[in-house]
């Protein structure tokens, strides 16, 4: 069984203030002893919240990456960039990176190899649209996302990701994901994981992202496939992250 992960994903949101307060909470929780805590910040403050967040449980990851190693690409972070000031894992393929800025599958496997070719860890996201899930397609369409990945990658490759799934058309659109709904895709995707190799899904966490907070963590963390969580909201909470975290014990 994978170790549980909870990773935070702040978007573009935070502050200095947030990262200094969330390094000393870090610093003073008594976290259960068989989790991984991950916190994903915007660029600016990835230096800072690797000097907060020494000599806590929690490591450090960007929310995207290029994939490119570096040149004339304004506005762009490199993989080479985000290992230097500390980053451990990185997310690729966030649903929001899909559809606001186009990212598609050869994108997001180009990043993922980036990710890999520089010892990133990439948490890979999947996640169907309303519209897919409606029309009956949502598991083929995660499917086909994590395929268009795993299927490019060598095997030792495969073997160092991470997998989110984000229900894309339960955030901001009033319906909500179940527990059982969540279990059913995460089990869909084990499934596919153990035509590659047996070990391989008894190895690569599987978190779910979809509007994980601490009133729900609970019952979604006790599914048997759902190994941690991709927090958004949440996770710029104090409280509420630390709570989810314990969730996860």
């Amino acid at each position: 069984m994978p170790t549980p992960l909870i990773a935070g994903n702040w978007k573009m949101n935070g502050s200095l203030n947030l990262v200094e307060s969330f390094g000393q909470a870090l610093a003073d929780a008594d976290l259960p002893s068989r989790l991984e805590v991950a916190l994903m910040v915007p660029f600016p403050y990835l230096e800072p919240a690797a000097r907060a967040l020494a000599g806590t449980r929690a490591a450090l990851g960007g929310q995207t990456l290029s994939d490119q190693p570096s040149g004339a690409f304004t506005g762009e972070v490199s993989g080479e960039m985000l290992r230097d000031v500390g980053a451990r894992l990185v997310l690729v393929g966030h649903s929001e990176r899909r559809t606001l800025f186009g990212e598609d599958d050869a994108a997001v496997l180009a990043r993922v190899r980036r990710a890999l070719d520089v010892g990133l860890t990439p948490v890979l996201c999947l996640g169907e649209t309303l519209e897919e899930r409606d029309a009956g397609r949502g598991e083929a369409v995660v499917i086909g996302q994590l395929e268009a990945v795993a299927d490019a990658l060598e095997a030792d490759q495969r073997s160092r990701l991470v997998i989110a799934y984000e229900p894309v058309w339960a955030i901001g659109t009033g319906r909500t994901a179940s527990p059982e709904q969540a279990q059913s895709v995460h089990a869909a995707i084990r499934r596919r994981l153990a035509t590659y190799d047996d070990a391989l899904a008894e190895r690569v966490p599987l978190l779910y992202g979809g509007s994980m907070k601490a009133d729900n963590a609970a019952d979604l963390l006790a599914q048997p496939d759902i190994d941690g969580g991709l927090v958004g909201g949440a996770s710029l909470k104090i409280d509420d992250f630390l709570a989810i975290c314990q969730s996860a014990g």
